[in-house]
């Protein structure tokens, strides 16, 4: 089955709508947090720590994974752009 770009585009955007919806906590972590934060606790701190942690992770792996895939095409351009602006002297 082949899926063209509008059919993706529009499965997308049903993704985003329905996921918009949802909440980020479990029960049990949203009631934790509420609780800590009416006796002046730092767990609520903690949590929104972890989630930033947790959040950076996949950015890093998705860079990471760009530049070792795309490595070879980058040095090129570089090794192209110092020649362009950097060229050899002749002796």
């Amino acid at each position: 089955m082949k899926i063209n770009k509008l059919n993706l585009f529009f499965f997308l955007i049903l993704f985003a709508v329905v996921q918009s919806g949802s909440y980020a906590q479990c029960a049990m972590c949203k009631t934790t947090v509420e609780s800590d934060l009416n006796t002046g606790g730092s767990i609520g701190t903690s949590l929104n720590t972890g989630i930033l942690y947790l959040m950076a992770l996949p950015y890093v792996v998705i860079i990471s994974g760009g530049y070792f895939f795309f490595r070879k095409q980058i040095n090129a351009k570089v090794k192209d752009w110092k020649n362009k602006f950097f060229p050899r002297q002749v002796r």
